[in-house]
């Protein structure tokens, strides 16, 4: 398939052009139909909402607020109300407004001043919800009432739709993030051409699969919180997946392959890691189902289609585009060097072959520091707390957060998010009269009977996100109404911010169990081995609690939050464990597998765990941190998004990206792997007959499954000498094909000399290993006669060499 689209590279090139503007054309053409389906089945809420929506039909359109405060006098003052009342006229005569509740509409507004009189708000009710309401009405709604203002008179404005007007431009916080990720990746390449290529594949990505959720939208219930993560993950995976092709493609350049021949190679070895990657993550994305949370139904659709289409870009448009770079996906400086010197064997050198070295020598030491800072980072997640966060969490120069604190000022804090009682059947005056005696509740107002069904308004003396607020709610369904011996059930949006949390807290161990099982098993086939996915598990675990613990730092106790512009603390959105968990899930198995993967190439290779440990880590760190680092700078820059949701995502995200590549898989990871030595690769035989065979690297090769004659087909002999020419005894020759199965093994003699039997001409692979010298590894290309290659072996020194 990478051949095939690299020699069609315009072909292929043109059929990305053509998904990318027709889906972006269709999308625009259809709009968006966005649902936040919060179905939360035998909970106490969804009772209260089906009673009510029976009785009392929502009206369509979404309400939002004005709120005004005097410094001195009343809002009743003929001052105050001749700049404010023809502001809310003005409001209601726009078309798109279908009414404005004023508090100088007579007696039926006095409810909506306060106490003290300093304090008043209208309602303000559009004809459509929230996210289809006309910006520049929201817009319009907003500058006329603040015009109002005047010294000693403020005027705020607090609701969805006047939410929206206040969120960044569309599009900054990805702009932001492509930009940090095109820093890092010049650095990593020192190429303009090799930066735009990660860039280019993960915007087609990204852009195809956002285009395609929102024609989803109009089909299936999908939440506007999708978009968003789908960008996101598809930003960080996009710009990874092809980054880890793109740096293996330019490996083999620079070892003097044709630049075709490289990114078959490319495709044919990280490539199939980049199917196994994103599949990993669908799979783990696919694990939010078993949570039968409906809201997240989407969120699966959304981002999994992203993922998939990211894949799908990396595998076929990523090669076309190489085709159309040729050598110039080196540097000016590589290409000249390249010209002038030929070919070089690459090694890993630097400040990574040290640190991999420093983890051999120091193992017991590295892994107890890291457990340690692991920890220490994981302890704030004993108080996590689950809830849903309001416009009292927005930033306290928004409109929004001003209006929300303006409301609990003038009518207490419960007022921004009353409980409903909705009563079907009993005695609904001593209902209401036992709530009113009960403790935490500030007024109770029972509206006028429908269709036998009675709602009452009660208003919480503490806000809606407090724990008392909770208790009370719990008070409520479990002593007051049945004590009354009333039919009723308890809703409102707070009510159902508690249900859900209680029902996603429920079902997250059954959540967690079903994605660390699907990890284990993946991995278990994959790299045929026990350890291997048990240490993956409890990393996976570890990562998540650390992770956890700096976002409730952050969130929820407020740390570092006013220096961020994120609001207000408050505790963490309950749908953000099971999205961030999936993520995390997936994004640590990426890392995973191409970390250990290229250890087990090592170790199949040479069968020494240690060397396997030490070249693994010294090959895979730099391109893991610099995957790594990407992806921080990608999800933090969706704090500009001003979605609150999005940007918890985003730090918490980050966090966890940054915890799992920096500590675990570059420290913990390879210090527990030198310590359990031989048994990470430990299976027992009977269960290795049992398991599917997974290519994760490339091992089923033509010149594997080239039949046998009567005797080989050629032979590799030679030579095993030390740099002063003397003759190696007892050094360990493997010949095995490009995908790493062994076909032949050989110690060398006395003299020095080896012999070893060739089944077929073709390309194969040669490596050999003495006790105190380095190993080597080279390629062959053995014809019908017989080759000859004498090896030279280095004195042992800590350099750790690729093969050439």
């Amino acid at each position: 398939m990478a051949r095939w689209c690299y020699r069609h590279r315009l072909v292929v090139l043109l059929l990305w052009v053509g998904a990318l503007f027709g889906l972006g054309f269709s999308a625009s053409s259809a709009g968006t139909d966005y649902a936040n389906v919060f179905s939360l089945p035998d909970t106490d809420s969804k009772k209260a909402y089906d009673l009510m929506e029976k009785a009392f039909p929502a009206r369509a359109g979404d309400t939002d607020t004005v709120v005004w405060k005097v410094d001195e006098g009343s809002v009743r003052d003929e001052e105050v109300r001749s700049r404010i009342q023809p502001a809310l006229e003005r409001i209601a005569g726009m078309k798109g407004v279908g009414g404005v509740t004023s508090p100088y509409a007579g007696a039926d507004g006095a409810g909506q001043v306060s106490e003290d009189g300093r304090i008043g708000y209208a309602q303000v009710t559009f004809t459509d919800q929230a996210n289809a309401v006309p910006k520049e009405l929201v817009e319009d709604v907003v500058d006329t009432a603040r015009d109002a203002r005047r010294d000693g008179l403020d005027v705020e404005l607090g609701g969805q739709a006047i939410q929206r007007v206040q969120e960044p431009p569309a599009g900054l916080a990805e702009m932001v993030g492509l930009g940090a990720a095109a820093v890092v990746l010049f650095l990593a390449f020192g190429s303009l051409f090799a930066m735009l290529l990660p860039i280019g594949v993960a915007v087609f990505g990204v852009g195809t699969g956002m285009f395609s959720t929102q024609l989803l939208s109009h089909v299936t219930d999908i939440p506007d919180l999708a978009p968003l993560l789908s960008t996101l993950i598809g930003l960080g995976v996009g710009i990874d997946y092809a980054l880890f092709i793109v740096t293996r493609h330019r490996k083999g350049i620079l070892r003097g392959m044709d630049p075709e021949e490289s990114t078959v190679t490319a495709l044919n070895t990280s490539g199939r890691a980049v199917l196994f990657a994103g599949g990993t993550v669908c799979i783990a994305l696919a694990g939010m189902l078993v949570t039968n949370l409906r809201f997240l139904d989407g969120v699966v659709i959304g981002t999994s289609l992203t993922v998939v289409l990211s894949v799908l870009a990396a595998t076929t448009l990523l090669p076309a585009l190489l085709g159309f770079l040729g050598p110039r996906v080196l540097s000016r400086k590589q290409r000249r060097m390249l010209a002038t010197t030929g070919p070089e064997p690459e090694k890993a050198t630097g400040l990574a072959l040290r640190w991999s070295a420093g983890v051999q020598r120091r193992p017991w030491r590295i892994a107890v520091l890291a457990l340690a800072v692991m920890a220490v980072l994981a302890l704030p997640v004993l108080s996590l707390r689950l809830g849903a966060t309001d416009q009292g969490n927005d930033d306290s120069t928004t409109t929004t957060r001003q209006a929300y604190d303006l409301l609990a000022e003038g009518f207490g804090p419960g007022f921004n998010g009353p409980l409903q009682v909705v009563v079907s059947d009993g005695d609904t005056t001593a209902l209401v009269k036992e709530i009113e005696g009960t403790e935490g509740v500030a007024r109770v107002t029972a509206l006028p009977p429908s269709q036998g069904v009675t709602v009452v308004q009660v208003v919480p003396t503490t806000s809606p996100q407090s724990q008392e607020t909770d208790a009370l709610i719990d008070r409520l369904r479990d002593e007051v109404i049945p004590g009354t011996g009333a039919k009723a059930h308890v809703g409102g949006v707070t009510a159902v911010s508690k249900d859900f949390s209680t029902v996603t807290g429920d079902r997250l161990p059954l959540f967690v169990a079903t994605i660390i099982g699907l990890g284990f098993l993946l991995l278990l086939v994959a790299f045929r081995s026990l350890v291997v996915p048990l240490t993956a598990a409890l990393m996976n675990l570890v990562a998540a609690a650390a992770s956890f613990g700096v976002l409730v730092a952050v969130f929820q106790w407020g740390w570092g939050l006013e220096l961020l512009g994120l609001g207000k603390e408050g505790p963490i959105n309950a749908f953000l464990p099971v999205i961030m968990l999936s993520l995390l899930f997936g994004l640590s198995m990426d890392y995973q597998v191409f970390l250990v993967s290229r250890m087990h190439e090592e170790w199949v290779h040479t069968r020494d765990n240690a060397r396997a440990v030490r070249v693994g880590l010294a090959e895979t760190s730099r391109v893991i941190n610099s995957a790594a680092l990407i992806m921080v700078c990608v999800f933090l820059a969706f704090v500009l998004s001003g979605d609150a949701g999005a940007a918890m995502a985003g730090v918490g995200l980050a966090a966890a990206v940054a915890l799992d590549a920096f500590i675990l898989r570059t420290a913990l990871v390879p210090a527990a792997m030198h310590l359990l030595g031989t048994s990470n690769w430990w299976l027992p035989a009977w269960l290795d007959k049992r398991l599917p065979h997974l290519a994760v690297e490339p091992n089923e090769d033509a010149e594997e499954a080239a039949p046998e004659a009567d005797g080989p087909a050629s032979a590799v002999h030679g030579y095993v000498r030390d740099p002063a020419g003397d003759p190696v005894e007892g050094a360990a020759l493997t010949l095995m094909s490009k995908g790493g199965r062994q076909l032949d093994r050989v110690t060398s003699l006395a003299d020095g000399s080896y012999i070893l039997a060739v089944p077929a001409p073709g390309t194969y692979l040669l490596a050999t290993t003495a006790a105190s010298y380095t190993s080597r590894a080279r390629q062959l290309l053995v014809a019908d006669e017989p080759l000859v290659v004498d090896v030279e072996l280095d004195l042992e020194q800590g350099e750790v060499d690729a093969p050439r």
